[in-house]
């Protein structure tokens, strides 16, 4: 995955941006929107893009279009490069190899351990009852 190639497909739209900024914040647009078509990058083959619309199909809109947003900061290039980041940590950990999960065996000192003190709690419930005379 080359950086570049991947941030010249990204398409990027300034909005107004709720919040902070005063008298500003009316009259200009620091909020920033990325838009990235996964469908039609070419950046990726079919098998990874396959694995981004498993990973991301949360984020995903149904044309396959995939939006951040970031107005964390009152200016417009830094939110630009706060969602850049955003994005390709995204991509990143979406195309990052799961690891198979090893099952292990409960070791017999824990079994036994559990069944000590479910033996012990049982005994004290028992001496909580009335004893039954006959």
């Amino acid at each position: 995955m080359e950086k570049e190639q991947l941030i010249s497909e990204l398409s990027f739209k300034a909005v107004r941006s709720s919040g902070s900024g005063g008298q500003n914040v009316n009259k200009v647009a620091t909020k920033v929107e990325l838009y990235f078509d996964l469908e039609n990058s070419q950046s990726f083959t079919e098998e990874e893009k396959t694995k981004l619309k498993k990973s991301l199909s949360k984020k995903l809109n149904k044309d396959c279009i995939l939006i951040l947003q970031s107005s964390k900061t009152r200016s417009q290039f830094k939110n630009k490069q706060l969602v850049i980041v955003k994005f390709l940590d995204l991509i990143e950990e979406g195309l990052k190899e799961q690891k198979k999960r090893i099952p292990t065996k409960t070791p017999k000192s824990v079994k036994r351990k559990r069944l000590k003190a479910k033996k012990q709690k049982a005994e004290i419930k028992a001496n909580r009852k009335k004893p039954d005379v006959e």
